[in-house]
């Protein structure tokens, strides 16, 4: 009995072992199946967003349609971009000016003799994201609100621009070409103000005082989240980009018509990376501190208290504790889209640091 009790045992023993390493097997050919499944995936997205930024011409293939992918992109991009203009205010004057990184359209505004003001626009953007700006800033100004070279908008650019020098040299080559003296104001907002913090510490010698509105990186490093969101903005899906652009104006979206204009500009980023050639702008940097000390030139640090790509109590505290001499000034009850929702306080902020 004891003999048939420990075969009957082993045979349990047995079948159990059989049915675990079954077991142990379906799981590893559930797991590669689902693995390779999930690459599978991957692969198609990334080679679907690939052809969605790569497609047409190259970067540098200089062509009757460049910076455009081809001359139905053009097209539809400009009719856009034209119909967006019809709201800037009439009276200026619009140039196309030669240098030798490309040509940069420029919008002016203003007495022909007053100061002059250079307006950087954020990045994905054009001048026209300072058609609320325009008539205040130009009452007593010259006003030259540029395309970015190497951006969105109808500057067509003929180098790359790699490095934030070559920035700061294109800059330096524009204003030479617009005859302007060593008494630029040069006002950046977002990526355009990073830009503005390179021609400062590259070219103090001609400006006259310099505003930098909400500038990415510059003077603190930007959040893990908004990097992450930003990364997910490049998914070619409306909803990604919007999300982000959600996140970033938390204060902007709480009306119907912040919401209108976040879906506006949705429309306009998802356009611009459809119709232009993809290239990857210069990489934005924190000035170092002894950057930021070397700097005599007034400068105004506009940034909103809902500042959401890094914090804005912090960037403040870091300025001054490093550069006291910067002038700095929180916007209420706004974030990093305040440009739209508090535009006649900035204006305000702004013309009282230059009329100072």
């Amino acid at each position: 009995m004891i003999t048939i009790f420990k075969r009957n045992k082993s045979k349990e023993l047995s079948k159990t072992r059989k049915k675990g390493w079954l077991i142990l097997l379906r799981s590893i050919q559930y797991f590669l199946l689902g693995f390779g499944s999930l690459s599978l995936v991957v692969v198609l997205i990334v080679g679907w967003m690939y052809h969605y930024y790569m497609w047409g011409p190259g970067v540098m293939e200089m062509n009757e349609s460049h910076p455009f992918r081809s001359e139905k992109m053009k097209d539809k991009y400009m009719s856009f971009y034209d119909k967006e203009a019809a709201g800037w205010p009439v009276g200026g004057e619009e140039r196309m000016v030669p240098t030798s990184f490309g040509e940069t359209f420029v919008r002016i505004n203003g007495p022909k003799d007053a100061p002059p003001i250079i307006l950087l626009p954020g990045g994905g953007t054009s001048s026209l994201i300072w058609v609320k700006n325009i008539q205040s800033l130009s009452k007593n100004y010259r006003v030259y609100a540029l395309d970015n070279i190497y951006d969105f908008g109808r500057s067509i650019y003929s180098r790359k621009i790699s490095k934030a020098e070559d920035f700061t040299a294109w800059l330096d080559e524009l204003f030479t070409a617009l005859k302007l003296e060593n008494n630029i104001n040069l006002i950046g907002y977002s990526y355009g103000g990073w830009i503005t913090s390179r021609y400062l510490i590259d070219y103090p010698g001609r400006l006259n005082k310099v505003v930098l509105m909400a500038p990415a990186y510059t003077v603190y490093p930007c959040s893990t989240e908004f990097e992450k969101r930003a990364l997910m903005g490049f998914i070619p899906i409306r909803y990604f980009a919007k999300n982000a652009l959600e996140w970033m104006c938390a204060d902007f979206t709480q009306t119907q018509e912040g919401k209108a204009i976040i879906n506006k500009r949705n429309d306009e980023v998802q356009l611009s990376w459809q119709t232009f050639k993809f290239k990857i702008p210069p990489n934005m940097t924190v000035l170092t501190d002894e950057e930021l000390q070397s700097i005599t030139v007034p400068v105004l640090y506009l940034v909103g208290e809902n500042e959401k790509l890094y914090s804005a109590e912090e960037a403040i505290e870091r300025l001054n504790r490093i550069a006291p001499k910067i002038q700095t000034t929180v916007i209420p009850n706004t974030g990093h889209c305040m440009i739209y929702t508090h535009t006649d306080k900035i204006n305000k902020e702004i013309l009282k640091f230059l009329d100072q």
